[in-house]
């Protein structure tokens, strides 16, 4: 079969690969269509395992079926997620899946940029879905990075009638713009320094901000002097993260979405948030539940998205996606096709 290795953002190749073998508890993929994700070209957190093989984003056909796995049958239309917690330690029990350890060790071998990938019993028992009829290979490559949305719009509880300022206008801001618009946010300001992704920022019913202008200034022009109830930062570009900390409300909440290098630190101006009760939290990554909510979401056309997707690759010339997601311009989303 053809995968593509990764070892540097520039430096994607298509090679030859033997399929993975199953077990009798484990299912085979033949994967479909495959979503790049911001992630993917962050080189500081992927250099130091390259090269390996890339994609999380997947949906796909189940080639074969171990004969010990019930529920499943060749055939079956699915969408997998790499990552899933083990649903019993402390962790999860808290809610705090996506802080569970057994979620940081799983994944699906070798990755999704792959003809066909080996799914653990894990795998199928906490994050193999039936993809709806209705709903495209396309559309099913949404439900992780949609999930990762859900998720922490949900723990930062986002109210209907609030004001949210999105940080960086890539596909994960556009996702929360979208979401956030679909739950009755009214009033939506989002940042970038790229003309186009501030367009795509616009087009979601936004009020797009040049990330390189005075942020807080701009913000309490638009917003009858206010400042915005939740701020999700969606960009690990340094100047956001301070952004952040200067856009939200008395009251307020700071999101950490995207993460700096980890070189980077950031002081924090401790005494004026506490006289403010700004909440400060991060979210990472999707818990099964999140990953049901945005399959519904998508089901149900509760937001669009594949009006997100620019480019359309296939394996072969996975290199060129790399390298257009990687500059972050007129490029938005970007999914392989597998013949």
């Amino acid at each position: 079969m053809k995968v593509a290795v990764y070892y540097n953002n520039k430096d994607v190749r298509v090679e030859e690969r033997p399929a993975p073998k199953i077990s009798d508890k484990e299912i085979l993929v033949k994967v479909r269509a495959s979503g790049i994700c911001g992630t993917d070209v962050m080189e500081w957190y992927r250099l130091k395992k390259a090269p390996l093989v890339l994609g999380h984003e997947i949906t796909g056909d189940i080639a074969e079926v171990g004969s010990k796995v019930k529920g499943f049958k060749k055939g079956d239309r699915v969408f997998v997620s790499h990552h899933v917690p083990c649903g019993t330690c402390r962790y999860c029990r808290a809610e705090h899946h996506t802080a569970c350890n057994t979620l940081h060790t799983t994944n699906y071998d070798p990755g999704g940029f792959s003809e066909y990938i080996r799914i653990p019993q894990i795998n199928i028992e906490n994050g193999t879905y039936f993809l709806p009829d209705k709903m495209t290979y396309e559309e099913g490559t949404f439900i992780e990075p949609l999930a990762c949305v859900y998720r922490a719009q949900k723990l930062a509880k986002i109210k209907s009638g609030c004001s949210m300022l999105v940080l960086g206008s890539g596909i994960s801001g556009i996702l929360h713009l979208k979401l956030a618009k679909a739950s009755g946010v009214k009033k939506l300001f989002a940042t970038d320094i790229s003309k186009e992704r501030l367009g795509f920022a616009k087009k979601t019913g936004a009020i797009p901000i040049n990330a390189d202008d005075d942020v807080v200034a701009r913000l309490k022009q638009l917003n009858d002097n206010c400042l915005a109830d939740c701020v999700i930062v969606c960009t690990g570009a340094t100047n956001a993260f301070y952004q952040a900390l200067d856009s939200v409300d008395n009251g307020g909440t700071i999101v950490f979405f995207a993460p700096p290098p980890p070189e980077i630190k950031i002081s924090l101006p401790v005494a004026n948030l506490w006289r403010r009760e700004v909440t400060l939290m991060t979210s990472y990554g999707a818990a099964p539940f999140d990953l049901e909510a945005a399959l519904r979401i998508i089901e149900h056309k509760k937001i669009e998205v594949t009006d997100m997707i620019t480019d359309r690759i296939k394996l072969e010339n996975i290199g060129e996606g790399f390298k257009k997601v990687a500059a972050a311009g007129k490029s938005l989303k970007v999914i392989i096709n597998f013949s």
